[in-house]
């Protein structure tokens, strides 16, 4: 099975045509959030629709730069990973959208504790999965792909600890585009991909018996 995943697209999907084969021929796309630039269902349906018409097999959910009303409308279309878990033949993919408090005031941020609450209900629906890959959109703290400009960490401390209590295979993250690339809790893979129109992308293989997943540049 092979999965694409992104996020952070912000409403600009100019380097789609350029991944829209691998796309096209992908099990499953996973999109981790942020899909409008603090935008609702007007902005988010184009992204969305647009993908649907290339691989209809595809789950998301919203970032923190999205409003509460694309939380809503990917319900409404049965695709929303916030707070909830599908199976997708071995792989059990679960989510947490928006984003932990930023000084930013973006709009829509949640605490540690409905990060925690909102995985925990995710995964299980799915724990008697195969292989499980968690999307959260705000990135585990203290790794490599949490890290502003500044160096300081600013990830999910909710994330991490459910990382480190639940061990999921996978955790495909965002939200931090400058920290773009992969780190590792004790066996779960993490990675970010940053922003979408910066060219990079992640893919993940598995089988019945391993799984794999690495960032892909686009260009």
């Amino acid at each position: 099975m092979k999965i694409i995943s992104f996020g952070d697209v912000h409403e600009d999907v100019s380097k789609l045509p350029l991944i829209q084969h691998i796309v096209e021929k992908a099990d499953l796309i996973i999109i981790s959030g942020d899909i409008t630039n603090c935008h609702g269902k007007k902005h988010a349906e184009p992204v969305i629709n647009l993908l649907k018409m290339i691989n209809n097999n595809i789950y998301a959910q919203y970032g923190n730069m999205d409003t509460s009303a694309v939380n809503n409308y990917l319900t409404d279309i049965g695709i929303n990973l916030h707070g909830k878990g599908y199976f997708f033949g071995d792989v059990g993919v679960f989510g947490c959208g928006a984003s932990n408090p930023t000084p930013f005031n973006t709009p829509s941020e949640i605490s540690e504790d409905e990060i925690a609450a909102n995985l925990l209900k995710g995964y299980n629906m799915v724990k008697g999965a195969r292989w499980k890959i968690m999307v959260c959109h705000t990135p585990p703290k203290d790794t490599a792909v949490d890290r502003i400009s500044n160096g300081m960490h600013v990830g999910s401390s909710a994330a991490r600890d459910f990382i480190e209590q639940q061990k999921p295979h996978v955790c495909i993250s965002g939200h931090i585009h400058e920290a773009k690339g992969k780190d590792k809790i004790g066996d779960t893979l993490i990675l970010n991909a940053g922003m979408f129109r910066d060219g990079w992308y992640i893919e993940i293989d598995c089988d019945e018996r391993v799984i794999s997943a690495n960032l892909r540049s686009i260009a």
